[in-house]
């Protein structure tokens, strides 16, 4: 194999692809983080000047530097979003796609979205692709892809180089054989990587010969900022969840975890689970009212540690390492085998900064190895997942265990199927694992508390047959094995009890509960107090954080985005906005002691009427916000 042709300028990149594929592009581009920005805008641009090329994208979970739809929000989130994404270049097709102004000669679609993102682009939804991630790779294949583009990491100089897939080997290794069966055949897929220097150089499986790649476009001028979304706040709710969680994990065992607040809140409570034990028993104690339930669960220091096999690997893992409590080995000496990473920018210099033989210990592996059991080497890895954990999020659960995690009830798409499925069948498939949902018992909906337990639901992610085990702030429900009744009042007893009396009755009018059923009395006080009650003092004493591992906003951010976020609860409604204005305008607000926070958002001097509202509706927000948090 020849070494590839090298670039500066992604115009020159993208003239010698065209001399290569032709006038007809199929780009497929990596999930995430491994995009190849330049490349994809430059082909963009050229396609949209040019409408005899037909250009059309593959990809999943296209970023975008995070935008507020509201004035006040954009006053919070422009300098945190300058300050943390700088020069990050959107994908072109970004916003057109959310326009619905594609030009006729480009088409895009994805098979992951950005959670709740695209919920009223009807180009987005019209074009989304409902696919296990083990599929894509067949998908994408079947679609006519002719050329990758894949953000890499450059080890070496030119001519001795090796360039690493890095945060992304997810699809592409599986891609590989293809590329090259196709090389200098009439139909070619060709393969074009962008080195950017802060992608950490991945070994094992992700670092490939430059002999791989077809082009690689680097230098000064194509550097750009890495993706980093900050973590997320853990409310009280997701890390009384977690607690549970964290009790089901068996020392010894395996664990995957998703991203966002409740991956941290886990993370949180098994680090509690290790270094803080008789703090973490007695929150095991106040948070779970089944003697029965806190009976099955495994609640020393972990002596032995986990492993994970995990489709993402997320910042959580690096804590659970840097904590003592990810360190098993897996049979080839990794701690950890993942199959795409995202994360904020400490969690990328983290990996950057470790010696090679440390970062050797996080492998990252096709997907179809994180997320499958089957191949050649199934006995391994049935081997190395022992006791397995798959922890997962959903939106809603049914009463009768359907996982509702990806689409609404009316068909739009909020995220993706991803891998949730793959975790939850090998969940069924592995001798002493277990599948574990959690889900939020209630939310806000348009000023209203609703409930996340639900009788029935037109759509499911995972089928009521693959049921195994709910988690929510109040409790664990088990539901393996079980009959449609035992799952019901399973189900039940850790429903939010604002909605068990309805619930209780479809399920008596349906004929899955005997008519003479009552929830017991211990689980009659499912209520948000109850959480408050049980882990205020653990919060204010700083034992169960907003912020766990840190935070990218300072202090004055973080409580700003928290009354943001009430606000919007609570105005949802033309009668919610009536009532936090007479709240904020005739409860005793203190606008002095607030002074920072309406200095950071403008509003210390407010110069017009609407801006005297924002300043009082903040510092209302301010308080209540903190005063439910506790």
């Amino acid at each position: 194999m020849a070494d590839p042709r090298y670039h500066a300028d992604p115009d020159q990149c993208v003239d010698a692809i065209l001399e290569t594929v032709g006038r007809e592009v199929v780009l497929g581009l990596p999930l995430a983080l491994g995009k190849a920005n330049h490349i994809v805008n430059a082909l963009y641009r050229r396609a949209e000047a040019d409408p005899g090329i037909r250009l059309s994208i593959i990809t999943a979970l296209t970023l975008e530097k995070p935008r507020s739809g509201s004035e006040l929000g954009r006053r919070l989130l422009d300098p945190i979003v300058d300050r943390l994404f700088g020069d990050f270049p959107d994908p072109a097709y970004a916003r057109p796609m959310r326009e619905g102004t594609l030009p006729d000669n480009i088409s895009v679609s994805e098979f992951y979205i950005m959670p709740g993102r695209w919920l009223d682009a009807p180009y987005v939804q019209q074009h989304y692709a409902s696919l296990n991630y083990t599929h894509a790779a067949r998908a994408i294949l079947n679609s006519g892809i002719n050329v990758l583009g894949q953000l890499v990491a450059g080890e070496g100089e030119e001519g001795d180089q090796r360039f690493s897939l890095s945060c992304n080997p997810d699809i592409t290794l599986e891609l590989l054989p293809h590329i090259r069966n196709r090389r200098g055949s009439k139909n070619p897929l060709v393969f074009a990587g962008q080195v950017n220097d802060k992608l950490p150089f991945m070994g094992g499986e992700a670092a490939l010969a430059a002999s791989e790649f077809d082009h690689i476009l680097d230098g000064p001028d194509v550097q750009f900022p890495l993706f980093a979304p900050p973590r997320q706040a853990v409310p009280l709710e997701d890390h009384a969840a977690a607690l549970h969680v964290a009790g089901l994990v068996r020392d010894g065992g395996t664990i995957q975890i998703g991203i966002g607040s409740m991956a941290d809140a886990v993370a949180w409570a098994l680090v509690l689970r290790h270094t803080q034990n008789d703090r973490f028993c007695e929150l095991i104690d106040r948070t779970i009212p089944d003697p029965a339930v806190r009976a099955t669960l495994d609640c020393n220091p972990f002596r032995e540690g986990l492993y994970a096999a995990t489709e993402m690997f997320s910042p959580a893992f690096l804590d659970l390492y840097r904590c003592g409590v990810l360190r098993r080995e897996a049979e080839d000496g990794a701690i950890l085998h993942g199959a795409f990473f995202l994360g904020p920018l400490d969690f990328y210099q983290g990996l950057r900064e470790m010696a090679p033989d440390e970062r050797d210990r996080f492998r990252m592996r096709v997907v179809s190895f994180t997320n499958d059991l089957y191949g050649e080497d199934e006995a391994q890895r049935r081997r190395d997942r022992r006791d397995a954990r798959f922890i997962n999020d959903a939106m809603m659960v049914t009463l009768l265990g359907e996982t509702i995690s990806d689409t609404l009830e009316d068909g739009r798409v909020v995220s993706g199927v991803g891998g949730q499925y793959n975790f939850v069948a090998q969940a069924h498939a592995l001798d002493g694992a277990r599948s574990i949902i959690s889900v939020s018992a209630a939310r806000m909906h348009k000023g209203r508390s609703t409930s996340n337990i639900r009788f029935s639901c037109g759509t499911a992610t995972s089928p009521r047959h693959m049921r195994d085990m709910v988690v929510t702030q109040y409790g664990v429900a088990d539901l393996r094995d079980k009959s449609d009744m035992d799952v019901a009042t399973a189900m039940l007893s850790i429903a939010d009890s604002r909605f068990q009396e309805s619930l209780l009755q479809q399920a008596k009018s349906a004929g899955k509960i005997p008519s003479d059923y009552t929830i017991p009395e211990r689980f009659r006080n499912n209520l948000p107090g109850r959480v408050r009650e049980a882990l205020g003092e653990a919060r204010r004493e700083g034992l169960l954080p907003l912020y766990p591992f840190g935070s990218e906003l300072d202090e004055t951010e973080q409580r700003l985005a928290e009354a943001l976020k009430w606000l919007k609860e609570r105005t949802a409604t033309r009668m919610g906005r009536a009532r936090a204005l007479a709240a904020a305008f005739t409860s005793g607000i203190d606008l002095k002691k607030e002074e920072t926070a309406l200095g950071r958002m403008g509003l210390t001097r407010p110069g017009t009427m609407k801006e005297k509202i924002w300043r009082r509706l903040l510092v209302y927000g301010l308080n209540q916000s903190e005063t439910e948090g506790r």
